[in-house]
């Protein structure tokens, strides 16, 4: 499964995203989100990143919703996948989740979710933290040789700035309302960093195309940034100078 983009993260994408998020629960969503899209390919991918500092409760950031109950699951258990490879420090495949004997009870646990396939993989951190990168497909043996080492390579180029973030960024917790509009968010910063990367413009540019693609098709910007995120066209350097003008005067 080849990766969703075909391009890595750039060290100013991701620093950018860093400086952009209030707090380290709206950098690791986007963080999660900019993995799913550069991830996703033949089988489309979900992802959660979990994060533990010195034994307090885990920061869980995740693509979507599924993925999230995915790993909440393994915390009731306090065991799976995404824990194991956080804990020890090493990659775990589950190739076929229902016919897998280590996870059984966690695969009854999950059952009606779908999913078929979990890939772990550990996020290089600094001592006192571990992280690890969550993958689920709901398809089995959907993680290839090609693709665990596609999500080894991604993990290693956002270790360096998981832990600046880490470093910059006390623990957090956030109030329950504040959990969507947090996310939305964190969609919006995840699709300016793949605009940015891919028409190699700046954040400012990349923003202004993701407003005027939202204005020309009337939809909301959370709603094209979700799009972008899950395949769509990015907007290019085409749009008219005349649109351009339009928005920069509001």
């Amino acid at each position: 499964m080849a990766p969703g983009t075909g391009d890595t993260p750039t060290t100013r994408n991701l620093q950018d995203l860093l400086l952009e998020s209030p707090g380290f629960t709206e950098f690791l969503l986007g963080l999660t989100t900019i993995s799913a899209s550069r991830l996703g390919g033949r089988h489309p991918m979900l992802c959660a990143i979990t994060v533990e500092r010195d034994g307090s409760p885990a920061t869980v950031a995740s693509s979507d919703e599924e993925a999230l109950r995915m790993d909440e699951k393994q915390y009731d258990f306090d065991d799976g996948p995404c824990l194991i490879a956080l804990r020890q420090q090493h990659i775990v495949l589950v190739p076929d989740l229902g016919n897998d004997s280590r996870w059984e009870r966690y695969a009854e646990a999950v059952s009606g979710e779908g999913i078929r396939s979990v890939l772990a993989v550990p996020i290089r951190t600094d001592p006192g933290s571990a992280a690890a990168l969550n993958c689920y497909s709901r398809s089995t043996d959907a993680f290839d040789d090609a693709t665990v080492a596609s999500v080894e390579d991604h993990t290693d180029s956002i270790s360096r700035i998981l832990r600046l973030a880490l470093r910059v960024h006390p623990a957090e917790i956030y109030p329950e309302h504040l959990r969507s509009a947090l996310k939305s968010r964190a969609v919006i910063d995840a699709a300016v960093s793949l605009v940015m990367l891919q028409n190699r413009s700046s954040r400012d540019d990349a923003m202004e195309l993701l407003h005027l693609a939202a204005q020309a098709t009337n939809a909301r910007l959370h709603t094209i940034a979700s799009d972008i995120l899950s395949g769509a066209e990015v907007p290019g350097g085409e749009v008219r100078e005349d649109r351009r003008s339009e928005y920069r005067s509001k």
